[in-house]
């Protein structure tokens, strides 16, 4: 007999629905959010399972991979788009949640989402926590001048360096002043040291790894770009289209069509928020900083003067996300052309 099974996930614990081939429920129950616990369960309650499914979560990843190597057969669907199967029925628990999973696994009405692998993981998490402390700096920089105003030392702009030797010059005589400004100083300098440390790190990862090496050869990207967007691509099969990249990356305008009305709005800005910042900022060194004859930037530039240089910015930042996702498709460097009007720059 065929069994299905669905996984409405929490931190503690899993509900677990399993059903047959016509979507009668062979049995329900909770188990502990463990692997080994989880595959028990659906080893006992479903010998001939053929898809299990569950919804991204923040867990998602873990399990996902822990199950697969467990020989589970597991499918992991986009949150939102199993809310609007499961929005269907009348009460809302655990229990049923998990049996509408499992009635759309059973169904086949819709599209895994593709799992990375775990070392790209580990290379986002480094990421995530570099952007994290570049965030914590800006903010720590930001009050440490908000707070200095309030004793009338206004600090001379700068960064890095400048700006530790602008504020102790201006310390006031006050000790609890003194010393609550070189406290926060000091802090900022251990997280100035961490920030090193993973740039670092990265850049190390970048320059073993080929593709990131490729990618550094276009203009405007830099280690930390090349392995941003790598680790957000990974795998290249899984677009039809170079020109999905930029909807997937979130450069693309959204749009609202029904009847007679066309609404085109801004750009969505789903997906990783931390490459599409890179990537913009990438764009900006292309349009602004970039020397020498580059069609890119021609093409840019003349977009800027009838749009405005953020529209431009915008459009050369999803323009580039095609180009580098080309080069990890084909295993090719970039290749610098002259901008002819009515043919795309690159």
């Amino acid at each position: 007999m065929t069994h299905y099974a669905g996984l409405d996930v929490f931190v503690k614990e899993t509900a677990i629905c399993v059903i047959d081939a016509v979507g009668a429920v062979v049995w329900r129950g909770k188990v502990h959010t463990q692997i080994d616990t989880i595959a028990e369960a659906l080893a006992r309650h479903a010998p001939e399972l053929e898809r299990a499914g569950m919804e991204t979560g923040p867990v998602a990843v873990w399990l996902w991979h822990g199950l697969r190597d467990a020989a589970v057969p597991l499918d992991c669907i986009h949150a939102r788009r199993a809310a609007a199967a499961l929005k269907l029925q009348v009460n809302k628990t655990d229990r049923n949640d998990a049996r509408g999973l499992a009635q759309l696994v059973r169904s086949g009405w819709y599209e895994p989402v593709p799992m990375k692998s775990m070392a790209t993981h580990r290379v986002r998490a480094i990421l995530v926590a570099r952007q994290q402390i570049v965030g914590m700096c800006t903010a720590l920089i930001n009050k440490i001048r908000g707070l200095a105003k309030t004793f009338g030392i206004i600090v001379a702009p700068g960064k890095g360096s400048t700006f530790d030797r602008a504020v102790r010059a201006g310390l006031p005589s006050d000790p609890v002043v003194r010393n609550l400004l070189e406290s926060l100083l000091a802090t900022l300098t251990l997280l100035r040291d961490q920030r090193r440390a993973f740039d670092r790190q990265l850049a190390r990862a970048a320059q073993e790894n080929e593709t990131c090496k490729r990618l550094t050869s276009a203009p405007g990207v830099g280690p930390l770009t090349a392995i941003a967007f790598a680790a957000a691509i990974e795998d290249p099969s899984r677009f039809r289209r170079a020109s999905d990249v930029g909807a997937y990356l979130g450069l693309t305008p959204k749009r609202y069509q029904s009847g007679e009305v066309d609404i085109g709005g801004r750009i969505s800005k789903c997906g990783d928020r931390l490459t599409r910042s890179l990537l913009f900022e990438a764009a900006s060194v292309i349009l602004y900083r970039t020397r020498g004859e580059l069609g890119l930037q021609d093409w840019a530039r003349q977009l800027a003067a009838r749009s405005g240089s953020w529209k431009a910015r915008v459009a050369l930042a999803r323009k580039l996300a095609v180009i580098l996702f080309l080069m990890m498709r084909d295993g090719t460097s970039f290749e610098p052309r002259p901008y002819h009007a009515g043919r795309a720059a690159a």
